[in-house]
């Protein structure tokens, strides 16, 4: 075990060179939960909906009243059915946006929302976990990859280890890190900008895409970028 800055790394002595190890959630696993959540919760749709008729006053009682006016086992055979399609485009969704890595001694790939990032190990110099999220660290420090992870964390840890990767149990750069208010001083011309709309596209619904496209944009200008709830922390590489 090595550390630096007082964190932990773990790196294997010796890395395999043998097959490649593919790691992702399996995706009937993901879909047939999702299924079965939509089924469960069409088979209660009907209840709630009496029980909201049976209150004083409740909102919605329009559609609920119109629900139960559905004979049964129709009504329930019904939203079972509804609940379960909704499951399966759930389901459908989630593995578009599960991740899964794929290792080897010389180079990691990244797969996500039928995108792949690969990099060779010189690279990448730690790997960590950041809340929900994998992160990918070059030698300056610079942000290389952060994607949501779904996976065993323990398990790629493992895995990463075993083909030589170096992986930390937090962020190395953890303490550079500064809350960012509108003018912050230290930061470089123009990212002052970018953080401003990046926090009115993370307050939007639909923002998600323009948020990782920002993210991109700061970290062209030498700023990593890490999120708490609604809160944005800054670092500048090298600073």
């Amino acid at each position: 075990m090595e550390e630096a800055g007082n964190v932990p790394l773990h790196k294997s002595p010796a890395p395999r060179t043998d097959q490649a190890a593919e790691l992702s959630e399996p995706a009937w696993v993901v879909v047939l939960v999702c299924v079965a959540c939509g089924a469960v919760a069409g088979a209660l749709l009907p209840f709630l909906a009496r029980l909201l008729l049976s209150l004083p006053w409740a909102p919605l009682k329009g559609p609920a009243d119109l629900l139960t006016s559905v004979p049964e086992p129709a009504l329930t055979l019904g939203t079972v059915a509804v609940g379960g399609l909704g499951g399966l485009l759930l389901g459908f969704t989630a593995v578009h946006e599960s991740l899964s890595v794929r290792v080897t001694a010389t180079h990691l790939a990244l797969t996500i929302r039928d995108r792949t990032q690969e990099f060779p190990r010189e690279r990448i110099d730690v790997l960590f976990r950041d809340g929900k999220q994998l992160v990918a660290l070059a030698p300056s420090g610079l942000e290389l990859a952060r994607e949501p992870c779904g996976l065993p964390w323990r398990r790629l840890a493992d895995t990463l280890t075993a083909y030589g990767w170096t992986w930390a149990e937090q962020d190395p750069y953890q303490a550079d890190f500064r809350r960012w208010v509108p003018g912050t001083p230290g930061l470089p011309p123009g990212a002052d900008a970018l953080l401003r709309a990046r926090a009115r596209a993370r307050a939007r619904k639909d923002g998600g895409a323009d948020a990782r496209e920002l993210r991109g944009e700061l970290l062209r200008l030498g700023v990593v970028v890490r999120d708490e709830d609604e809160r944005q922390y800054w670092r500048v590489v090298g600073g």
